[in-house]
C-alpha cells in the first residue's frame, strides 16, 4: 500500500455562506415582525425554523473560517468540534420551537384566533423569495464538502416551511377558514422534529466518541490481524472528532523479531495505510502502539 497524506486544503466557500446567513437573517427578522402584526401560527413557527437555520449557517460560516486555523498545544485539534455543540444546541432549540407548535396548533383548531391572512401571504412570499435566492448562491458550491451541504439543506427546509405559510395565507383568504393556519404550523413542526432529533443524534454520537457511523470495527480488527507479522489487537477504539474527521487508535502486537530486525516502522506505514485507503469511511488520522508479545504483562486494563 502506497503513501497517504494528512494535507487536505478545505474548499470553505465562504462568500457564499456570508451571502446565504445575510438573507436568511433578513428573512427571519422579517417573519418574527409579521408572526407579531398577523398574529399566524406559521409564520412564527417558520420564523423559529429560520432561528435554527440562520444559526446554522452562522456556525458554517464560522467553521469555514475556523477550520483553516492550525491546531495549538491547547487546542489539539483546533475549533473542530464547536461545530458538533452548536449543532446540538441548534437542533433541542428547534425541536423545542417544533413541540410548541404542536401543542399550540392543536389548541388553535379547537379555538381558532383571527389571522391577518393579507398579511401573512405578504410575509410569506418574501421569506420564499429569500429562500429561493440563498438557494440559487450556495447551489453551485453544495458539494465542496458536508458543511456547504448542510447549509444548503437548511435553506431548502426553509422554502418548504415559506411554501405551507403561503398556502395557509391563500386558504384563509380564499375561504375564511382560519384553522389552516394552524394546520400550517403543525405541518412545518412535523416538517422539522425528524430532522432535529436526528442532529440530536448525530451531535450525541460524537460527544459519546461512538464509533463511526459506516465503520465495523471487527472488521478492521479482522483485517489488521490478517497483516503480516501482526499477532493480537487490543484496545482498539475508533471515534469522530468532527464532521469528516474520525479517529482510530489500537496497540497491536507484533511478532519479536520485528523489533530486533528494524521492520516495525514498514509494519506501522502498511498499518496507517489499510485504516486510510480500505474501508469506506477512511480514517486518515490513525495512532497505533506497536507492541511484542512480552509487554502485555505491562498493560494495565487491557481490553479488546
Amino acid at each position: 500500500m502506497g503513501e497517504h497524506s494528512h494535507a487536505h486544503p478545505p474548499t470553505t466557500h465562504r462568500g457564499r455562506l456570508a451571502i446565504a446567513f445575510a438573507i436568511t437573517a433578513t428573512i427571519l427578522v422579517s417573519q418574527v415582525i409579521g408572526a407579531l402584526i398577523t398574529g399566524s401560527l406559521a409564520l412564527f413557527v417558520d420564523a423559529g425554523h429560520m432561528i435554527t437555520d440562520a444559526g446554522g449557517l452562522l456556525m458554517a460560516l464560522l467553521a469555514a473560517t475556523l477550520m483553516s486555523r492550525p491546531a495549538t498545544s491547547r487546542r489539539t485539534w483546533g475549533w473542530r468540534r464547536i461545530e458538533i455543540l452548536a449543532a446540538g444546541a441548534q437542533a433541542a432549540l428547534l425541536f423545542a420551537v417544533g413541540i410548541y407548535a404542536l401543542i399550540e396548533g392543536v389548541r388553535r383548531l379547537l379555538e381558532p384566533p383571527e389571522i391577518g391572512a393579507t398579511g401573512t401571504l405578504v410575509f410569506g412570499i418574501i421569506g420564499l423569495a429569500g429562500n429561493v435566492a440563498a438557494i440559487a448562491v450556495l447551489s453551485t458550491g453544495r458539494d465542496a464538502n458536508l458543511n456547504m451541504r448542510a447549509a444548503f439543506l437548511e435553506v431548502v427546509n426553509d422554502a418548504l416551511g415559506s411554501v405551507a405559510v403561503i398556502v395557509s395565507a391563500l386558504i384563509i383568504t380564499f375561504t375564511g377558514w382560519t384553522r389552516a393556519d394552524a394546520l400550517a404550523g403543525i405541518a412545518i413542526a412535523v416538517l422539522i422534529a425528524p430532522r432535529a432529533l436526528a442532529v440530536l443524534r448525530t451531535a450525541g454520537r460524537v460527544l459519546l466518541e461512538t464509533t463511526p457511523e459506516g465503520l465495523d470495527l471487527d472488521v478492521v480488527r479482522d483485517h489488521l490481524l490478517a497483516q503480516p507479522h501482526v499477532r493480537g489487537v487490543h484496545d482498539l477504539h475508533a471515534s469522530q472528532i468532527a464532521t469528516g474527521l474520525p479517529v482510530l487508535t489500537a496497540h497491536i502486537v507484533l511478532d519479536d523479531e520485528c523489533f530486533q530486525d528494524g521492520h516495525a516502522p514498514r509494519i506501522l506505514d502498511d498499518l496507517q495505510a489499510c485504516v486510510a485507503e480500505h474501508f469506506d469511511v477512511g480514517v486518515q488520522h490513525s495512532t497505533f502502539q506497536l507492541e511484542p508479545s512480552t509487554h502485555s504483562g505491562h498493560e494495565h486494563g487491557m481490553h479488546d
